[in-house]
């Protein structure tokens, strides 16, 4: 997954269409992240306890990776990879596809 926590990004597909937020949770193996105040619903939950309340909780839920842009700078891009150094000290490293500026 080339998207990873702490990156900003914005979203392009669904009901938060064009919002720009910062990752919270990658989840890499069903290729989803959570991102803070996107894709909010609301939770009703049941007490606990015999004299506790319940509540509504607003929670965050997943979205898939590919409806979601990395931003670099003010412009969604996609990312890409390039090898950097020759022989043990080779790194794998971020780049913006249209520029070719590390992220």
């Amino acid at each position: 997954m080339k998207i990873r926590k702490g990156d900003t990004v914005q979203i392009i597909a669904g009901k938060d269409k064009g919002k720009t937020g910062t990752i919270l949770t990658a989840l890499p193996r069903t290729e989803q992240v959570i991102i803070e105040g996107m894709n909010v619903v609301k939770k009703h939950q049941k007490n606990r306890r015999v004299r506790s309340q319940g509540q509504i909780i607003d929670k965050s839920l997943p979205i898939h990776v590919s409806n979601v842009a990395l931003l670099d700078g003010n412009k969604p891009v996609r990312v890409g990879y390039n090898i950097e150094g020759e022989g043990e000290k080779r790194k794998k490293v971020r780049v913006a596809r249209p520029s070719g500026k590390k992220l």
